[in-house]
């Protein structure tokens, strides 16, 4: 998205004009859901336990805005557009959501950004990757780690069991973001990192471990500080 100074320019733009976010009634439901897969790794926002780095912080970019009594449909106008129209140069890809999604996913930041407290009801729920705590164990030096298959910033678990020695450790990718897999010792320095890619592909690498507790991660700007890691014992 948009820095804070050009997300200031458009709110004034649109106080006239109103939001234009389409003639359905918005789903927030299905708009946090799209924010989870599409743009939680790139976006802070606190609501949706997104922690992104890459773009704005959405509450700093639209809290000021509410706090100076600009409503929810402006805001939601705004961000809309920015989805829809992205400029050049942005990191921010084309198509990201469309049509009635992008309703949705604006209508969802314009509801929460800023404001303080969590979901409640369907949308406590909604978009967040249903992450096993149940260890993976490594099977004759391999160990398999899936991405999460909803785009959410998470692993299949946050634990895995490996033996000392030698281990084959590969992350299929189901979901349409792109990630990877990282192995990290106790005080967070990289041991071996496996590619970044994206849906169908394989992140892997090989690595030595000697018995001791190590960190799983996904080194993709973000997606570690967003929830994707987890804890590797090996004995």
């Amino acid at each position: 998205m948009r820095s804070h100074a050009t997300i200031g320019l458009a709110l004034l733009a649109l106080v006239a004009v109103g939001a234009g976010c389409g003639s359905d009634e918005p789903d927030l439901v299905n708009g946090k859901t799209l924010f989870a897969q599409s743009c939680a790794s790139c976006h802070a926002l606190d609501r949706a336990n997104a922690s992104g780095v890459q773009g704005p912080d959405l509450d700093a970019a639209f809290g000021p805005a509410r706090d100076d009594g600009l409503g929810e449909q402006t805001v939601a106008g705004v961000v809309r557009d920015q989805i829809l129209n992205v400029r050049n140069g942005s990191e921010m890809p084309a198509d990201l959501v469309t049509g009635q999604d992008a309703t949705d996913v604006a209508a969802y930041i314009a509801a929460v950004a800023g404001e303080s407290g969590e979901d409640q009801g369907a949308l406590a729920s909604a978009g967040q990757p249903e992450v096993s705590n149940e260890p993976i164990v490594a099977m004759g030096g391999a160990l398999e780690i899936p991405a999460d298959e909803t785009g959410g910033l998470a692993f299949a678990s946050t634990r895995a069991q490996a033996e000392a020695g030698q281990i084959d450790v590969t992350m299929p990718n189901p979901s349409s973001v792109q990630h990877n897999i990282a192995l990290a010792d106790e005080g967070g320095e990289l041991i071996e990192e496996g590619a970044v890619v994206g849906e169908g592909g394989v992140s892997e690498f090989t690595a030595q471990v000697q018995p001791g507790t190590y960190q799983f991660l996904c080194t993709v700007p973000g997606h570690a500080e967003g929830g994707m890691e987890g804890e590797l014992t090996v004995e």
